[in-house]
C-alpha cells in the first residue's frame, strides 16, 4: 500500500513539476517524473495532426490528401526542429548535470536564435510556391487549386513549429518537463476550438474551408510559443534566461550547431524517406493517400507518447553524464526501454484488433477505410523493436552522440525501407501493402542495430 501511495505522489509531482535532482535517488522515480509529462506533451503534439485530419475529412478525400502531402513536406521542417531540439536537450541536460544553470540558459538563447533563422527558407517556399510544391508531390487538381492555401499557411508559418519544439526541448533537458506538457495542452485546446469554427465558419467567423485548419494550428502553436518565452524569462524550476544573456555567443552556438547537425541529419534521413513513401503511395490514387494519411496520423498519435518516454532517457543520460555517472546513465536507458516496449505492445494489440474502427473515426469511405486499416495492422507488427529503436537513439542523442543515430537511420530508411518499398509496391506489384511491409522491415533492422551499438558504450565518452 505504501508503494501505491508513493506512486500516486510521484504522479502528482510529475504533473506539477518538481526541483528533483535527476542525478541522484531512485531511477524509477526519475523516469516517472520525466516520462509522464513528456508522454502527455508528445501526445498533445500528435493531437495537432489528428484534429486537423478529423475536421478536414468532412471536406473529402482530396482535402485529406492535401493535409497528408503538406505534412510530408513539413517533415523536413520537423527534421530541423527536432534536430535542433536534440542538440538543445543534450547540451542543456549536460550543463544542468554539471550544476551550470547559467550555461544551460546560454544554450537556450542560442538555439532559439538558430530556430528562427532556420525557418526562413521554408517560409519563403510556402508563401510563394505552395501550388508547385503540391504538384511536385503528386496532388490532384482539387488540392492544387483549392488546398494550396493550407500548404501556404503551414509552410509559411513554420517558425512556430521550430520554436515550440526547441523551447520544449530546453525545458525537457533542464528537467522542467511539466512546463512543456502544459504548453501543449493550451496550444491544442486553442486548435481544437478554432478548427471547426474556422473551417465551417461558425458564428461571426468566415468559412475558410481547409485553409481554416492551417490558421487554427498556427494560432494555437503561436500562443504556445509566447507562453514558452514568457516562462523562460520569468524562470522555471531548473532554468531561467536573464535579459543580459540575450546576445550572440559564438562558442555556445558552434557547439550547439555541431551537436544539432547530426540530429538534423538523422531526422532529414528519416523524414525524407516518408516523403518518398507518400510519393509512392500517390501512384495508387487520392483514396490510397487519404487512407495512408489517416493511418499515419493515428500511428503518430501513439508514437509521440512513446517518443516522450524515450525523451526521458535523453534527459537522464545527458544529466548523469554531466554529473560524472555514466553507469547510472546507462541503467536509465535500459529501464526506459523496457517500459516503452510494454507500452508499444499494448498499442500494437489495439491496432491489430481495432484497426478499421479507428480509421472509421475519421472517414466512412470504404476504400479509404480499407487502406488505412491495412496500414495500421501491418505496421503494428514491428512495434516491439520500434520501441527499442526510439529509446536507444534518444539515449545516443542525450549523450551528445547524434552521429551514430544518423548512420542507423541511413541504413534503416534509405538503404532498406525505400528500396524495399519500391520493389514490393511497384516492381513486384503488391501495391500499398508493399509500402507498409517496408516500414516494418526498415524500422526493425534499425532497432536491432541501435541496441547492438548502444551496448558497446562508446557514447559514454562523448563531450558536448
Amino acid at each position: 500500500m505504501s508503494r501505491i501511495r508513493q506512486l500516486f505522489r510521484d504522479l502528482i509531482d510529475a504533473f506539477r513539476g518538481t526541483e528533483q535532482d535527476y542525478t541522484q535517488g531512485s531511477l524509477g522515480r526519475a523516469v516517472i517524473l520525466l516520462s509522464v509529462p513528456m508522454m502527455l506533451e508528445m501526445l498533445m503534439e500528435s493531437v495537432f495532426a489528428v484534429v486537423d485530419v478529423y475536421f478536414v475529412s468532412s471536406l473529402g478525400p482530396s482535402a485529406v490528401a492535401t493535409v497528408g502531402l503538406t505534412e510530408s513536406v513539413l517533415t523536413l521542417v520537423y527534421a530541423i526542429a527536432i534536430g535542433l531540439s536534440m542538440g538543445a536537450t543534450a547540451m542543456v541536460a549536460r550543463r544542468i548535470g554539471e550544476k551550470d544553470n547559467r550555461g544551460a540558459a546560454d544554450t537556450a538563447v542560442q538555439v532559439i536564435a538558430v530556430a528562427v533563422v532556420a525557418s526562413i527558407p521554408m517560409a519563403l517556399v510556402g508563401i510563394f510556391w505552395s501550388k508547385q510544391v503540391l504538384a511536385l508531390m503528386g496532388a490532384d487538381a482539387w488540392a492544387i487549386e483549392h488546398g494550396y492555401r493550407y500548404t501556404q499557411w503551414m509552410l509559411g508559418g513554420n517558425v512556430v513549429i521550430n520554436l515550440i519544439f526547441v523551447c520544449n526541448a530546453i525545458f525537457r533537458g533542464a528537467g522542467d518537463a511539466a512546463v512543456a506538457m502544459r504548453v501543449l495542452w493550451i496550444s491544442n485546446t486553442i486548435n481544437i476550438v478554432l478548427d471547426p469554427v474556422l473551417i465551417r465558419g461558425l458564428g461571426p467567423f468566415p468559412e475558410m474551408g481547409i485553409e481554416g485548419a492551417a490558421v487554427a494550428t498556427n494560432i494555437g502553436r503561436g500562443v504556445g510559443v509566447l507562453i514558452q518565452l514568457y516562462v523562460l524569462m520569468r524562470g522555471a524550476k531548473h532554468i531561467r534566461v536573464l535579459a543580459s544573456q540575450i546576445r550572440f555567443q559564438a562558442g555556445v552556438m558552434l557547439r550547439l550547431v555541431r551537436v544539432s547537425l547530426g540530429g538534423i541529419g538523422q531526422l532529414i534521413i528519416a523524414t525524407s524517406s516518408w516523403v518518398v513513401l507518400v510519393r509512392i503511395m500517390s501512384t495508387f490514387g487520392s483514396e490510397a493517400v487519404a487512407g495512408y494519411t489517416i493511418a499515419v496520423r493515428i500511428i503518430v498519435f501513439t508514437f509521440m507518447p512513446a517518443w516522450g518516454l524515450s525523451n526521458a532517457a535523453a534527459t537522464l543520460v545527458g544529466q548523469n553524464l554531466g554529473a560524472g555517472k555514466p553507469e547510472r546513465a546507462e541503467r536509465s536507458a535500459w529501464l526506459t526501454g523496457w517500459i516503452t516496449m510494454a507500452f508499444m505492445a499494448l498499442v500494437a494489440a489495439v491496432y491489430i484488433i481495432y484497426n478499421e474502427e479507428l480509421v472509421r473515426i475519421f472517414t466512412q469511405e470504404t476504400e479509404v477505410v480499407r487502406v488505412g486499416a491495412e496500414c495500421l495492422r501491418i505496421v503494428s507488427y514491428g512495434y516491439l523493436l520500434y520501441a527499442w529503436e526510439l529509446v536507444m537513439i534518444q539515449a545516443f542523442n542525450g549523450s551528445g552522440d547524434t552521429v551514430t543515430p544518423t548512420k542507423i537511420n541511413l541504413i534503416g530508411f534509405w538503404l532498406i525501407e525505400i528500396p524495399v518499398a519500391y520493389i514490393l509496391a511497384i516492381t513486384l506489384g503488391f501495391g500499398a501493402p508493399g509500402v507498409y511491409w517496408s516500414i516494418v522491415i526498415g524500422e526493425s533492422v534499425a532497432g536491432i542495430i541501435a541496441i547492438v551499438l548502444f551496448k558497446r558504450g562508446r557514447w559514454k565518452e562523448r563531450k558536448v
